[in-house]
């Protein structure tokens, strides 16, 4: 089978710039990577794989690239690495896309790999009453600071590290497997660079002891139930001299005694005593801000809701604050005296000589009973 141009299997035209064809070839490389596929689909992927990894090889090297420009394939034919072979470029472009697939660092001065550290989790509860208005806090979080024993080197007073021999201060070594080879972080100095034949007796060679220091959190009003809030830097010290993590402070709402919340809404259960929810008249519910009135009509019903606008929370990410919702539960009264309850019998008796009228669901209740049971 005729082999296929080397632009036309990256897929970049012949003009393309060095970045233009590396670009193309980390794309193919990490589509056809055979450890992403299985079966015949492994197979076809590891022959585009070798396609993709050959054209590269050619057209990142100036000289190999301007001989196929001029002659073809005839041109690189006896300068083709085969499987085994590698040049620099095509070593760089490869770890960069292991770094990708698998999770790395990038490099520093001194060419040693640079690592970001980790992010840290916090989790504070606060009040429903917090979250609606905000708050300043205080939290303590833990901290890493220079050793004062070795100053920061990891190494034992009188002594010094020593470059890595196995991987000449890189901080990673090159693998070969097979037709590839892959880039790891050395397991001699761990990624550092270094070896520390003496390490401090202080911090056991870490050059950074773990303290604990107090921040202050501002927790922005309307904030709900399982935002978080990014403090920057403040997570774990990277390596190699790489940027420190972040800190996520996790909010989680304290149950509130009161009142439910539901996004900028909140909810609450009024009890009101069968008396007032027959005859009606004003009661006081609570709100966040203090106290509201609400009239309650005659004749109102267990679970009628009343809305008072404007009385709910005012959300991180909103323009108005949300409304407070009052569920009405009508109270059946307990513990009655004899003379009560007589009372009550005759009031029974009064109503049910006024038929329907005094129940409002009663009379359909009865039709659907005698719907179902015919």
């Amino acid at each position: 089978m005729a082999k296929r141009d080397y632009y036309e299997v990256l897929g970049v035209p012949k003009n393309a710039s060095d970045d233009e064809i590396k670009k193309a070839y980390r794309k193919l490389a990490m589509k056809h990577h055979p450890d992403r596929h299985q079966g015949e689909a492994g197979k076809m992927a590891e022959e585009k794989f070798k396609e993709a990894k050959e054209a590269y090889e050619m057209l990142s090297d100036a000289q190999k690239r301007a001989a196929y420009d001029q002659y073809g394939h005839a041109g690189v034919a006896s300068n083709r690495g085969g499987g085994e072979g590698f040049n620099g470029g095509f070593a760089e472009a490869f770890g960069d896309i292991f770094g990708e697939m698998f999770g790395g660092g990038r490099r520093g001065a001194g060419g040693r790999q640079v690592y970001r550290g980790s992010d840290l989790s916090y989790a504070m509860e606060i009040t429903l009453e917090e979250a609606a208005r905000g708050k300043d806090a205080q939290i303590r979080i833990p901290s890493w600071e220079d050793c004062e024993t070795c100053h920061g080197s990891g190494a034992k007073p009188g002594t010094s590290a020593k470059t890595c021999s196995a991987c000449g201060g890189t901080g990673t070594v090159q693998m070969r497997q097979g037709f590839f080879s892959v880039q790891q972080t050395c397991p001699h100095c761990r990624g550092t660079g270094r070896i520390i034949p003496e390490p401090c007796p202080a911090c056991h060679g870490q050059g950074k002891l773990k303290r604990q220091k107090t921040l202050e959190v501002k927790i922005p009003a309307g904030i709900d139930d399982g935002m978080r809030i990014r403090s920057v830097g403040n997570g774990e010290p990277g390596t190699n001299g790489g940027p420190p993590g972040d800190l996520y402070i996790e909010i989680r709402t304290k149950k509130h005694d009161i009142f439910e919340r539901d996004g900028d809404d909140l909810h609450c259960e009024v009890p009101v005593s069968f008396i007032t929810a027959a005859l009606g008249g004003e009661i006081e519910v609570p709100t966040l801000a203090g106290k509201a009135a609400i009239d309650i009509p005659e004749g109102t019903q267990h679970g009628k809701q009343f809305r008072l606008r404007g009385k709910g929370i005012k959300g991180v990410r909103s323009s108005y604050p949300g409304d407070l919702y009052c569920h009405i539960a009508v109270e059946t009264p307990v513990k009655l005296t004899e003379h009560q309850r007589k009372l009550l019998r005759e009031l029974d008796e009064s109503l049910k000589k006024g038929g329907a009228r005094h129940s409002p669901t009663g009379e359909s209740w009865t039709d659907r009973l005698k719907s179902f049971f015919s």
